[in-house]
Parts: structure tokens; C-alpha cells; sequence
């Protein structure tokens, strides 16, 4: 294929698209309220920052798939690389994100729908529910499946955000732009890692590019690129119109056409983390289709109820542990198994990034960094070095 043929290469699309309809979910309705409160300079530094090392680590990660014949997800790649401790390690990682997300976005979901159609929060449980049967039916129809859903909901989502950027603009307060808080410094750390992951997402662009491995890259870049643009675009607006009246669950603030953003974000993300949790437990493991549809479809929303029931639910809070946990674990993973894979790789890859230990421990310091800003100790420590002044 020619060189820039790939704009009308309907494989490379929808793999970009894929990632794309992954990374942005449910983190992106909560960008607005961290920023908020830490001020939009301070987000828009982290997303630039953590953007950064988080492509790159993908980039890392799709050299890794490249270089391996078999199909797998995540814990497979793993257990070839680095063994049983390194499947044991990605097996939590992934269970405890996807699970987590996916409780998120039945959250978020139950919200949504709730609000749209009675104006209150009142049905939220009904609605999560009615939400999860129609993604359980979704999950049946497989790779097709996800590729309908995929394209169809990331040009709904780009739509919707740059025309919600026209339409708002006019009443944008700039003041409200330049407010800074400095206690709220880490606070959107773990909530844009979780905005930016979509890491089992890769494997499956490797089966939808079949043939055009080639493309794989510049799909991984552009996928991981386009939500970084679409989290400042929608970010900006939500702070700028709001303030500090931002909500945690950010498109509640909005109209009904709003609503329906946050309903496509939390919807394509739900389908293609289930479908990645699919194939793990059939690549990875070999578990029946039961025993698999229990563990991907049912648990998630026993835990989901339980949760609700104990009114344990807050967005936000499970978005930040989430993802510092879940980017913290994978990306350090990941960063072992493309040093691995390039002296015991299988095949031979598209292409091939550099890697070296600085670049390592750099990436593990960022990671480590938001497993302790998350559980409280960075903002300890700066409440301290600010008391020295």
C-alpha cells in the first residue's frame, strides 16, 4: 500500500477507531470536575504529560504483539515474556481494570439514561441493568460486532464534542480558565490514567488489521492521539462555562443532546473492554463459553448491584484508583515484555521502537508516582513542604 493510502483503508479505521471507542469512556466525564477543582492549566499539564507516556507505552506494547505469532491478550503476552509471575500479575491487573470500568460505566450509564428519560437519578439501577442485557446481546455477535459499534460510536462521540465546542464557546468565562488551586495539584493524576488506558484494546487491532500489519502504529498513535485532543476540547468547555460547578459525572450538567455524549463514551468503551476480558479467559485460559459469559458479563454486575446497594458507588473515586492501579501495573509489564520480546520474539515486527533502562525507570517513576498521588502521599508530602513556607 502506498504511502497515505491508509486514509482510505477501511481496516486501518476501524482498528484506529477501536482504540479510540476504548480509551475514551467513562474517564472522560470526569476529566471536567478534576480540572475544575485543580485548575484547567494544571489538567491540561497531566493529560499533555501522561498522554505522552502513555502512547508511547502503547506503541511499546503493539511491538510486543508484532513480534509474537500466537493471538492473546494481555496475560498471554505476559506468560510468553516473562513468565507465570508476569500472567499472575496481568491477570489481576486486567480483572481488577476492566472490572472496575466496567462498574464505572454502569454507573455512569444508569445515570445517564435515569436523567435523560425522568429527569432524575431515581431509576438509575433499572436503567444500569436494561444497559448491561443490551451490551450482553452486543457481546454475541463477536469481532463484528465490535467493529459496528466501534465506527458508529467514536464519529457519534467526535460529533457531538465539536459541536458541543461551537455551541458553548460563546458563553465561555476565560476567568474561569485561570483559577489554580494548588491542594488540588495530583488530583486529576489517577483520572486522566484512567481517561488515557485502552491497553487491551491493541491485541485486538492486530486480528482487525489481518494482512495490513503494517498500518498497526500509525493506528496505535492516531487511536491514542484523538482522545487526548477530545479530553482538552471537552474539558475546556465544562470549566470554562461551570467553573467550579462542574459535577463529578460531568455531562449531567448539560442538555439532553450532552447526555447522549457521555451515553456513546461509556458505551463503546463497556463493549470493547468485555470483548478484550472475552478473549483472555478464551485465548489465554480456554474457559468454556458459560464459565466465560459468567465472568465477563455476570460478576461485573453482582459486584455492580452489591455496590449500589451499599450505596458505595462514587465515580470519581473508582475512576482515580482505578487507574493508577491498572496503568501502573500494565505499563510496567509492558515496558519488561518489549525488552523480552526483542531477543525472543517469533516474528518478525512492522516496526521496532527503541527502549532503554532510563527510559524505563523514568516511565515506572510516573507510574509509581500515581499509585502513591492517589492514595494520598504526594498531597501529604506537598501540605508539608507548603507549611515549610
Amino acid at each position: 500500500m502506498e504511502k497515505g493510502k491508509e486514509i482510505f483503508n477501511k481496516k486501518f479505521w476501524a482498528a484506529t477507531f477501536t482504540l479510540t471507542g476504548t480509551v475514551i469512556g467513562a474517564g472522560i466525564l470526569g476529566l471536567p470536575y478534576v480540572f475544575s477543582k485543580s485548575g484547567f492549566f494544571v489538567g491540561l499539564f497531566w493529560i499533555l504529560f501522561l498522554g505522552a507516556v502513555i502512547i508511547l507505552s502503547k506503541l511499546y506494547l503493539g511491538e510486543v504483539i508484532l513480534r509474537t505469532k500466537a493471538t492473546h491478550q494481555l496475560p498471554g503476552y505476559a506468560e510468553k515474556y516473562l513468565g507465570k509471575w508476569g500472567k499472575r500479575f496481568m491477570v489481576f491487573e486486567m480483572i481488577f481494570g476492566v472490572y472496575s470500568a466496567m462498574i464505572a460505566y454502569l454507573i455512569g450509564e444508569g445515570q445517564s439514561f435515569s436523567k435523560l428519560f425522568t429527569g432524575g437519578m431515581g431509576y438509575t439501577l433499572l436503567f444500569a441493568l436494561a444497559f448491561w442485557l443490551v451490551m450482553t446481546f452486543l457481546l454475541r455477535e463477536g469481532l463484528r460486532g465490535l467493529k459496528k459499534v466501534e465506527s458508529w460510536g467514536v464519529l457519534a462521540i467526535l460529533l457531538i464534542v465539536l459541536g458541543m465546542f461551537i455551541w458553548y464557546v460563546p458563553g465561555v468565562k476565560i476567568e474561569n480558565v485561570y483559577s489554580f488551586d494548588v491542594n488540588y495539584f495530583f488530583l486529576p493524576f489517577g483520572v486522566v490514567l484512567f481517561a488515557l488506558l485502552g491497553f487491551s484494546a491493541i491485541p485486538e487491532l492486530k486480528r482487525e488489521l489481518k494482512g495490513s500489519e503494517k498500518l498497526m502504529k500509525k493506528a496505535i498513535f492516531i487511536g491514542a492521539l484523538i482522545p487526548v485532543i477530545v479530553y482538552i476540547l471537552f474539558s475546556f468547555i465544562f470549566v470554562a462555562t461551570l467553573g467550579q460547578n462542574v459535577p463529578e459525572v460531568a455531562t449531567l450538567a448539560f442538555g439532553k443532546v450532552v447526555l447522549f455524549l457521555g451515553v456513546f463514551t461509556m458505551l463503546t468503551s463497556y463493549f470493547v473492554l468485555s470483548f478484550a476480558l472475552k478473549d483472555m479467559f478464551i485465548f489465554d485460559f480456554e474457559y468454556s463459553k458459560s464459565k466465560t459469559f459468567i465472568l465477563v458479563s455476570v460478576i461485573p454486575l453482582l459486584i455492580f448491584i452489591i455496590l449500589y446497594l451499599l450505596n458505595m458507588l462514587k465515580f470519581v473515586s473508582i475512576l482515580g484508583f482505578a487507574g493508577v492501579i491498572s496503568a501502573g501495573v500494565t505499563g510496567i509489564l509492558i515496558l519488561l515484555m518489549n525488552r523480552k520480546a526483542k531477543k525472543k520474539g517469533d516474528r518478525k515486527p512492522e516496526y521496532s521502537i527503541k527502549i532503554n533502562k532510563i527510559i524505563i525507570i523514568g516511565i515506572i517513576i510516573v507510574f509509581i508516582l500515581g499509585v502513591l498521588s492517589e492514595l494520598g502521599f504526594l498531597k501529604l508530602f506537598l501540605d508539608f513542604i507548603l507549611g515549610l513556607f
